[in-house]
């Protein structure tokens, strides 16, 4: 493998991993959220915000791919001819949101379909259902910081 090939590995894993986590999160979500509008369409506008808190991790990643694709040459500029270890530097700036992003969605996943639960016996508790999901969200954004004060620390 060339050096570029490494580094867009590492943008297909950022991309890829982070938004798996995110559809797996988002599903979870979407199928209690389905039970409860079932029996109460009105709580559709709050199950959908519950839902949408998973999506950001495929975000992130999706971030850290554009950065990588930028970086290199993919987009804009002229391809870059990148070494092995500058190709693996890319790479290994990429797995802390590739890696994160998966597990966090999951995670948050499973957080917000809590709340949704309990928004369903006291919609009143909307807030604390939010605050519990966005506390997994906090290890992705970190976990985003990381790979982007990595990548742009690659002199290339």
């Amino acid at each position: 493998m060339t050096g570029l090939e490494i580094a867009l590995l590492g943008a297909a894993l950022a991309v890829g991993l982070a938004g798996i986590g995110s559809a797996i999160g988002v599903g979870i979500v979407g199928q209690s959220a389905a039970g409860l509008v079932t029996e109460d369409p009105d709580k559709f506008g709050q199950t959908l915000l519950l839902q949408a808190l998973p999506g950001t991790q495929g975000i992130y990643g999706l971030l850290t791919g554009f950065i990588i694709m930028q970086r290199v040459g993919i987009i804009g500029e002229t391809l870059l001819e990148l070494t092995v270890p500058e190709g693996y530097a890319f790479l290994m700036a990429a797995i802390p949101i590739a890696l994160v992003g998966l597990l966090s969605a999951i995670y948050q996943g499973r957080v917000s379909a809590s709340a949704v639960g309990l928004i369903a016996k006291r919609p009143e508790e909307l807030g604390k259902g939010i605050v519990y999901a966005v506390m997994v969200e906090t290890y992705a954004v970190l976990a985003l910081l990381a790979s982007i004060m990595l990548l742009f620390g690659i002199p290339v």
